[in-house]
């Protein structure tokens, strides 16, 4: 397995983390767009959903510059892949939406091809 220090790890993981719950906010967003009127636009941009949203996916930008100084990029951009175990993990919980075992096999393969990549 990969050595890296505990910043590059928090890094790696926490990125996807902070873009998944941007995700959750995106779609929460989504239920107040209304139209593409002059108002409605500006109803949406002064949303703090959608600002909490873009400052997470902000944040996150912001961690993964840093953590990309000690991890090649190669390796480092397999953990993003995460984003789609969590988004519906997260959508589920706080949406209540559905995870079908489809979903968790999934998920247990790209988990897997991460390993695969990154040893």
């Amino acid at each position: 397995m990969m050595s890296f220090a505990p910043t590059a790890w928090f890094g790696l993981v926490f990125t996807p983390v902070l873009i998944a719950t941007g995700q959750i906010l995106f779609k929460m967003t989504s239920a107040r767009a209304a139209g593409f009127s002059a108002r409605e636009l500006m109803s949406l941009f002064s949303s703090p959903t959608l600002l909490s949203a873009l400052m997470l996916y902000g944040l996150g930008t912001i961690i993964w510059i840093f953590t990309l100084k000690s991890v090649p990029l190669t390796l480092a951009y397999s953990f993003m892949a995460l984003t789609f175990c969590l988004v519906p993990l997260f959508a589920a919980f706080f949406l209540g939406e559905t995870v079908t075992a489809r979903y968790a096999i999934g998920a247990a393969l790209i988990i897997g091809g991460m390993i695969v990549i990154n040893s």
